[in-house]
C-alpha cells in the first residue's frame, strides 16, 4: 500500500480469481490503489495484466473474491455497474473513437447522455481538455484524420471528460508507432503529476520509472512483486522479475 494513501482506497482488490476455462488468469489478487496513487502493472505477455486492468471495471468478470471502488463492491450488472463504469475511466490499445462523430463530439458524447450535462457545457469543457491533451486544434475533424498518437490522445481526453475517480489504461501505448509514443506517454505523465488516480498497464519502462509511485511485477497470473519503481529496478527481489528486467532492459 502506498505511503501517500490517506483516507479511504480508490481501488481494492481482494482474493480476485478468473478463469478462461481451465485456465489460471487471476490467481488470489489482492491489489490497494491509494486515492491519488499511480500504479504501473507491468510483467511477461500472458502474465494477467490486462485481465486484471480491466477486471476493475467488471469488463471481465472474476469468478471469485470481490473488487470494491471507494469501499463499494463492484455491482454485477445493470444501471449501478453503468453509474459505477462511469467513474472509471479507461483507455485501451485500440483508440475505441466513433469514426462517424467529429473529435470534439466524441469528448462530449458521454457527459451529455451519461452525466446529463448541458451541450453547452460539455463543449466548452470538451476544447479545454481536448487543448490539454495537445490536440485542441483537431477538435472539428474526425478520427480518421488523425495519427494513432492524436486519437488516443482524444482518447484520454475523451475518459477525463466524465471526470473519473480512477483511470484505467490497457497498453495505451502498444499499438502506436515509436514517434507516437512520446506523445501519448507525455499527456500521462502530466496526468499522474496532477493528482489522478491511475493503474497502467504498460512495456514501456520508462514511464513506469518516472510517474509510477508503485510498480506491480505479474507473472502467471499472481502479484510476484510490488515495490517503488527504484527499489523495483534497482532490487528485484524475485528470479522471475531478475529475468524480466534483463530481457526488457537490455534493448
Amino acid at each position: 500500500m502506498s505511503e501517500c494513501m490517506t483516507g479511504q482506497p480508490t481501488v481494492e482488490m481482494r482474493g480476485v480469481n478468473k478463469y478462461f476455462g481451465d485456465l489460471h488468469v487471476l490467481r488470489d489478487i489482492d491489489l490497494t490503489v491509494g486515492t491519488g496513487e499511480v500504479v504501473v502493472v507491468i510483467g511477461p505477455s500472458g502474465s494477467g495484466k490486462s485481465t486484471l486492468c480491466r477486471a476493475i471495471n467488471r469488463l471481465e468478470p472474476i469468478d471469485s473474491g470481490e473488487i470494491l471502488i471507494r469501499g463499494e463492491p463492484l455491482p454485477a450488472e445493470g444501471k449501478a455497474l453503468a453509474r459505477l463504469r462511469a467513474d472509471v475511466g479507461m483507455v485501451f490499445q485500440a483508440f475505441n473513437l466513433f469514426a462517424h462523430k467529429s473529435v470534439l463530439e466524441n469528448v462530449t458524447l458521454g457527459p451529455v447522455k451519461v452525466r446529463g450535462k448541458k451541450s453547452s457545457d460539455a463543449d466548452k469543457r470538451g476544447r479545454e481538455l481536448l487543448d490539454r491533451v495537445g490536440v485542441g486544434d483537431q477538435a472539428a475533424k474526425y478520427p480518421a484524420q488523425l495519427s494513432g498518437g492524436q486519437q488516443q490522445r482524444v482518447a484520454i481526453a475523451r475518459a477525463l471528460a466524465m471526470e473519473p475517480t480512477v483511470m484505467l489504461f490497457d497498453e495505451p501505448t502498444s499499438a502506436l508507432d515509436p514517434e507516437m509514443i512520446k506523445e501519448v506517454l507525455d499527456v500521462m505523465v502530466d496526468l499522474a503529476g496532477s493528482g489522478m488516480t491511475m493503474v497502467v498497464v504498460t512495456h514501456e519502462m520508462g514511464f513506469a520509472r518516472k510517474a509510477a509511485e508503485r510498480v506491480v511485477f505479474m507473472s502467471d497470473g499472481a502479484i510476484a512483486e510490488e515495490a517503488t519503481p527504484d527499489d523495483f529496478f534497482d532490487h528485484p527481489q524475485s528470479d522471475r522479475a531478475r529475468d524480466f528486467l534483463s530481457k526488457v532492459l537490455e534493448h
